[in-house]
């Protein structure tokens, strides 16, 4: 992203020595500035206060208004967030956020797990709470899923703010005058937030976060530059030091010295005057020089994100995924809260197409009002269209929003994780079922709605011919396909490294899924993060992907991409990427074209990978 609030720096670094710091970049751009700290993890924790038993009643009540105190100052918040911001792309997440921070602090286990420490522990309630919220958070993160590990850091972040109400010790320092800063955390949540100015922000770090952490989602929508995931980042930086976040490479430099400012400084501006291009260039079609066409999507998790896709270049929505409307419910949704939810994305799509993905769920994602299944593998066990099938009820509710949606304009519903043939005749079946009910209620739908399958099992791409058979496209879910095929877990710190998009057996599977689907006569999407990498994307394109659906703030950079490929070019990458046999060549080679085609805008990506597999 670029950062266009620049700052007075001054010449020279702040004393002290430098540091490089590594961390993960999630919001893209080179930000300038001073620090300053918020949400420090406390290095102290609550005095174990001992109570008398004639005072346990008096710190349960303490308890009790802390949270409630906390759960209204949320509300509050939320409510004045819709009220004054309606339309912005970002306030719909951020408001089920805070709904979900209230929650939290109305959590009777939570607060029932308090007061049964004060009770039987004779200790204050925010020792107790501290307690409480440590065992809470410790179960979400041995969950596999990288989505509810995370919300571990909400439970964390509320549980703090109770014990700083506790403490008295709950109000938000503020920064005087109009003094423009780098915000640093332990960890940042919306509940952080709530007392900050983005003009004021320069660009954000924290200690804590991935790639699917709300910072990252808070610096995307505001513009700013963000690196996550710093080791140690509390114990090396201070207030008021001179630091750059690097959100292009993850890095965050602490006290750098006067050859340093000048590279980055530069280096910001070029990325400034490279981002406003692709802004400039965003409505442009996704053409190659040779006059190939190619369709470029938006992924979306809510309705109101479909017009921020538009903006920014979008030609429709490739990826509606829509559990994110379920897991963030205390309940689950009406049928016509789905359909509210599904129509007004088609409707701001128009006249592009909605690409409805149903419900991918599973064990460790458990929808309000279902049982929780205790699994060894949830990864491997009932997900996606698996737990649609066991909870039918849950299904066909989707199935009818999605429909009803599609008399608003051009809709799609597509099945993820199909493993095999018999599993997709069967949802189709439903499908059918459900269209048959409303044609005898007389409800309007599209009769000629598209049906897709998500491909992301292995099983699925030696299926890839029968399956073409059966839908109007096929949608590849590269995430979950890398992950299948290579065998590792992206989440897993040790095997990580391994993950490798351009690993030969990927191209080698993407390459039947694509072949079988031309021969089918249905097109192929892509989506997933390896269609926002500039080097798999040109692989992709080399390999003859008919669509790209990714992250909205990604779509310019891939368009202008698109825009200076050359289709003869490609057909020699492709015959040269299909006989590599190793991670390295393919990478190199891939390198090697686009220096020849865009030599001045690789100093803004992230190389792939060369480890060689």
């Amino acid at each position: 992203m670029a950062q266009a609030n620049k700052t007075t720096h001054g010449a020279q670094a702040h004393a002290g020595p430098r540091r490089l710091l590594n961390g993960i970049a999630v919001s893209y751009g080179i930000a300038i500035g001073r620090a300053y700290f918020i949400n420090r993890r406390a290095e102290k924790t609550s005095a174990n206060m001992g109570i008398a038993l004639a005072d346990v009643q008096l710190e349960e009540n303490r308890l009790d208004q802390a949270s409630s105190a906390l759960a209204a100052e949320f509300e509050s918040a939320r409510a004045q967030l819709l009220s004054s911001q309606p339309d912005a792309p970002y306030v719909r997440e951020q408001a089920e956020l805070l709904n979900a921070y209230s929650m939290i602090c109305r959590d009777p286990k939570m607060l029932a797990a308090s007061k049964t420490i004060i009770r039987e522990k004779l200790i204050s309630a925010e020792y107790a709470c501290e307690q409480a919220v440590l065992a809470i958070a410790g179960t979400f993160e041995k969950i596999d899923s990288p989505y509810l590990r995370e919300r571990a850091v909400d439970v964390r972040a509320v549980g703090e703010r109770i014990v700083s109400i506790l403490r008295g010790e709950h109000l938000q320092r503020q920064l005087s005058g109009t003094e423009k800063y780098i915000l640093f955390a332990h960890d940042l949540t919306p509940a952080d937030t709530l007392a900050l100015s983005p003009e004021k922000i320069l660009g954000l770090a924290t200690e804590m976060g991935g790639r699917t952490s709300h910072t990252g989602i808070l610096a995307r929508s505001m513009h700013r530059p963000c690196v996550v995931g710093i080791t140690d980042l509390e114990k090396d930086a201070a207030d008021g030091q001179l630091v750059v976040i690097d959100g292009i490479r993850g890095q965050v430099v602490i006290n750098p010295d006067e050859n340093e400012l000048h590279h980055y400084t530069a280096l910001q501006n070029r990325f400034e005057e490279y981002e406003g291009r692709l802004r400039k260039e965003a409505l442009l079609p996704a053409e190659t020089e040779d006059g190939i066409r190619v369709a470029v999507y938006g992924n979306i998790e809510n309705g109101a994100e479909a017009g921020l896709s538009a903006a920014l270049g979008a030609e429709g929505i490739g990826l509606f995924r829509t559990e994110f409307g379920y897991i963030t419910r205390r309940n689950q949704p009406t049928e016509d809260e789905l359909y509210e939810e599904y129509a007004k994305a088609v409707k701001l799509a128009a006249p592009g197409r909605v690409v409805l993905r149903t419900l991918d769920v599973g064990a460790d994602k458990t929808l309000a009002g279902t049982l929780r299944l205790e699994e060894d593998n949830p990864v491997l066990g009932l997900r996606a269209i698996r737990y649609c099938m066991r909870h039918q009820d849950i299904f066909r509710r989707q199935l009818r929003a999605i429909l009803r949606a599609s008399a608003h304009g051009r809709a799609a519903v597509m099945f993820p994780m199909i493993s095999g043939l018999h599993e997709l005749k069967q949802a189709k079946s439903i499908l059918g079922e459900v269209r048959q009910e409303l044609d005898n209620e007389g409800i309007a739908y599209d009769k000629d709605i598209p049906l897709g399958a998500m491909i992301e099992l292995p099983s699925a791409v030696f299926m890839a011919q029968a399956l073409a058979r059966e839908v109007n496209f096929f949608s590849i879910g590269t995430n979950d396909l890398i992950q299948y095929i290579l065998g590792i877990d992206r989440g897993n710190k040790y095997v990580a490294y391994l993950y490798q998009p351009l690993h030969p057996a990927v191209i080698q599977a993407i390459r039947l899924v694509v072949d079988a689907a031309h021969e089918a006569g249905i097109t192929v999407c892509v989506c997933g993060e390896m269609a926002a990498d500039p080097y798999c994307l040109t692989a992709l394109l080399a390999m003859g992907i008919d669509e790209f659906s990714l992250n909205p703030q990604s779509i310019p950079m891939v368009k202008y991409i698109i825009r200076h490929m050359d289709t003869e070019e490609l057909r020699e990458l492709q015959r040269r990427v299909y006989n590599s046999n190793s991670t390295r060549t393919t990478s190199k080679l891939i390198k090697q074209y686009l220096y020849e085609r865009i030599p001045g805008e690789l100093s803004f990506i992230d190389p792939a990978s060369d480890t060689d597999v």
